[in-house]
C-alpha cells in the first residue's frame, strides 16, 4: 500500500482514506453509543414510574378484578408482583396555593412494582400508613405549593367532586376533601414531577368513593419473560382489556429516539460513502501506475481475476485499516466518557453528565457497514480499469 516505489500523491491519499475512515467510524462509535446512553437513561426513569406491564380496561375508566382472575395472574410464569393502583384527576390545595394534579392510588406491592423509591429525593415512600393519609409529591409540584417536609405547616388537601346526584346549594357540599401530610418528594422529570402525586390506596378510595374497583393491575416480571407473560396476559383477558408493555406505554418517545438513532446512522453512513471516494482515487492512481507492471503479469499467464484480486485486497486492507482504527478510537473516547465523565450537563437536568452505552450489535452493523461501503469503492475503480482490453 505505501511500498517506496509508490507515488507520494497516492501514499497521502491511501492516508487521507484511512483517517477519514477512521474518524467516521469512531464518530459513528460515539454517536450511536450516546443514543444508546440516552435511550437507556429514558428507559431507567420511566422504569420508576411505569410497571413491566399494565393492564386497564378497553372501555370506561375502572373495574373490578375477581379473585379468581388474580390469581391466574399470579399463577403465570413470569410474573413476580402484581399491584392495584387508581388514577383520576384532583386539585391539590395548600393554604396558599393550589394545583390539579393526577392521584395515583397505589397498594403495598407497588414500590415492588416499580422503583419509586429510588426517585425520593427527600423525605420516605410511606404510603401504606393506617392512621395517616400521607402523600408522595413531585418536586415541580412541591415547588409550586412551596411544600417544605422540615416544616410542620403543611397544610394540603386533595379535593374531588362528590359521585353521585349533588343536590346541595352550598358547592363545598358536592366536594369530597381528604386531608394530607407529605411523606416525601420525588423527582424524575417534568413531565411526572409537576402533574403525580401518590397516596395510598384507602386515601384514594375515600377520596373518589370507590370502594373495590380499580384502575389498573400492574405487574413486575422476570425480564427475559414480559413478552411470554404479556402474549399469555392478552390470552386470557381477551377484547376487554388492554395489556401494554413498558415500551408501548411510552411508544411515541421509544420510536422518536429509535427514529433519531437510525437518521443519525443513515447520515453518517453517507458521509462514510464520501470519504470512500478517496479509495477510488488511490486506487484508480496505483492501478494507472501499476500499468505497464499489470500488463507484464497478464502476458506471463496471470489471470484477470488474480490481478483484480491484489487491487481489490489493497482496497480492503485500506478499508480495514480505517474501520480497525476508528472502531478502536471511538471504544476509547465512550470510556474516557464513561469513567470520567468529559461531557457534563448542567444541574437543571436529571444526569449531571451524558451517558453512554456500548452495545456489540453497532460494532457489528458498523463494521459490517463500512466493509461493504469499501468493497464497493474498490469494485468500481478495479473493474473499469483493469479491463482485459486495456491490458493488451
Amino acid at each position: 500500500m505505501i511500498s517506496k516505489k509508490s507515488n507520494n500523491a497516492i501514499n497521502l491519499i491511501s492516508w487521507i482514506s484511512i483517517v477519514a475512515i477512521a474518524v467516521t467510524t469512531a464518530s459513528l462509535v460515539v454517536i450511536l453509543s450516546a443514543m444508546n446512553g440516552l435511550t437507556g437513561t429514558v428507559a431507567d426513569l420511566y422504569n420508576a414510574f411505569e410497571p413491566d406491564i399494565k393492564i386497564g380496561v378497553n372501555k370506561g375508566k375502572n373495574f373490578s378484578p375477581s379473585t379468581s382472575l388474580l390469581e391466574k395472574i399470579k399463577s403465570i410464569n413470569g410474573v413476580q408482583f402484581v399491584s392495584f393502583t387508581i388514577n383520576d384527576k384532583a386539585l391539590l390545595k395548600s393554604s396558599e396555593n393550589q394545583v390539579l394534579v393526577t392521584v395515583k392510588g397505589v397498594d403495598s406491592n407497588f414500590a415492588h412494582v416499580t422503583n419509586i423509591k429510588n426517585a425520593i429525593v427527600d423525605g420516605i415512600y410511606n404510603l401504606n400508613s393506617t392512621s395517616k393519609n400521607n402523600v408522595l409529591v413531585g418536586n415541580g409540584i412541591a415547588t409550586q405549593l412551596q411544600i417544605n417536609l422540615r416544616e410542620y405547616n403543611n397544610d394540603l388537601s386533595l379535593i374531588s367532586p362528590t359521585k353521585g346526584k349533588n343536590e346541595s346549594l352550598n358547592p363545598e357540599d358536592n366536594l369530597t376533601q381528604v386531608y394530607l401530610e407529605p411523606s416525601g418528594i420525588f423527582s424524575l422529570n417534568d413531565e411526572f414531577d409537576y402533574q403525580f402525586v401518590f397516596v395510598g390506596m384507602q386515601t384514594a378510595r375515600k377520596l373518589f368513593e370507590i370502594s373495590d374497583k380499580i384502575s389498573f393491575i400492574e405487574l413486575k416480571c422476570e425480564q427475559a419473560k414480559v413478552a411470554d407473560v404479556q402474549e399469555k396476559l392478552k390470552q386470557l383477558l381477551g377484547e376487554n382489556f388492554v395489556v401494554k408493555n413498558r415500551y408501548e406505554l411510552n411508544d411515541i418517545l421509544f420510536k422518536t429516539l429509535e427514529t433519531e438513532k437510525m437518521a443519525t446512522f443513515l447520515i453518517l453512513a453517507f458521509i462514510m460513502i464520501i470519504a470512500t471516494f478517496n479509495i477510488i482515487g488511490a486506487l484508480t492512481m496505483l492501478i494507472i501506475e501499476k500499468q505497464k507492471d499489470i500488463k507484464t503479469l497478464f502476458s506471463m499467464g496471470a489471470s484477470l481475476s488474480l490481478i483484480r484480486n491484489i487491487f481489490m485486497r489493497e482496497g480492503f486492507l485500506i478499508t480495514g485499516i480505517g474501520t480497525a482504527l476508528g472502531l478502536l478510537l471511538g471504544l476509547l473516547v465512550c470510556w474516557l466518557q464513561m469513567e470520567f465523565h468529559l461531557v457534563k450537563f448542567g444541574d437543571e437536568f436529571v444526569i449531571p453528565y451524558y451517558p453512554i452505552k456500548i452495545q456489540l450489535q453497532d460494532f457489528v452493523w458498523i463494521f459490517g457497514l463500512i466493509m461493504l461501503i469499501g468493497f464497493f469503492a474498490a469494485l468500481y475503480p478495479v473493474r473499469i480499469f483493469t479491463k482485459k482490453d486495456l491490458l493488451h
